[in-house]
């Protein structure tokens, strides 16, 4: 029975699932390593309940309630008392191997571990536990609180039971679960990432501008984002990442990212969350 959930990591992603489990009635542990990370995580799961109360989604006691439903927490070892754990660190390898050691340690036996890695291998992170058949990928979407899908991505060794679970587990949080197996990138990010990587291509080789590619993909594909202002929502920082992991991972020159990618990432224009990318914030 899963009544605590929890989360490593209150940036956007790690917000965004506490945000989403508190609202559908779980208790949560938010863990960051430091306090300012937790205020900022906590100021953004404010901001969101308060962005559905506005739309009349939720009303003010259940604001309240699922504000109350969450503790946040500077110390791994809290986590003895989860039912179920999500990592939503950033997508650094050696990062997240060494919080699934730690998890592996702390959480009680049968607690299932899960991933909200982009395109980490599943198999890998897992191999890093004694507990492999419990480890699992759930690969959320941003805005978390806002987009339906989550990819529950099987590692070699995942269990059925382990996978039923997770399944079960994102429909009660009111997802929309997809089974994707281990290969890198999963499914979105396979597909998603050489789009980005050739619109920042067609911006480096002065094709149009950003403005430009933007607009053909939104008024002639109907995409809602193009996929620069896309990049820069997701941060320029991941988008490499996960672009590193798939011309790895695969060995194949269409994953090659951009150049001018690693220039930007390289200057600190990370997207948004720097109020620099493809735009100015």
């Amino acid at each position: 029975m899963i009544n605590k959930i929890g989360v490593i990591g209150a940036g956007q992603m790690g917000a965004g699932i506490a945000q989403v489990a508190a609202m559908n009635g779980f208790s949560v542990i938010l863990n960051d390593l430091k306090d300012a990370f937790l205020h900022r995580g906590m100021e953004r799961i404010e901001k969101g309940l308060s962005s559905f109360l506005k739309k009349e989604r939720i009303t003010e006691e259940e604001k309240g309630a699922a504000l109350g439903r969450i503790q946040t927490s500077l110390e791994l070892k809290t986590f003895e008392a989860a039912d179920f754990v999500v990592e939503a660190v950033i997508e650094d390898q050696a990062l997240k191997l060494d919080v699934f050691r730690q998890l592996d340690e702390i959480c009680r036996p049968g607690v299932i571990l899960a991933s909200n890695t982009s395109s980490i291998p599943i198999t890998r992170i897992a191999a890093a536990t004694k507990r492999s058949s419990e480890v699992i990928g759930m690969h959320f979407m941003n805005p978390v609180p806002l987009m339906k899908l989550v990819e529950v991505i099987r590692g070699l060794a995942t269990s059925d039971h382990t996978f039923e679970i997770t399944q079960e587990l994102a429909v009660m949080l009111k997802k929309t679960p997809v089974a994707a197996n281990d290969f890198p990138g999963f499914i979105s990010n396979r597909i998603l990432l050489p789009m980005i990587n050739e619109a920042i291509f067609a911006l480096y080789e002065g094709v149009g501008t950003a403005e430009a590619i933007d607009s053909v993909m939104k008024l002639g594909m109907n995409h809602p984002m193009g996929p620069l202002e896309l990049a820069d929502l997701i941060g320029l920082d991941t988008c490499l990442s996960i672009l590193e992991v798939l011309h790895e991972g695969f060995g194949d020159s269409k994953y090659r990212p951009c150049p001018l990618l690693k220039k930007y990432v390289d200057a600190g224009y990370l997207g948004r969350k720097t109020g620099r990318g493809f735009y100015v914030y």
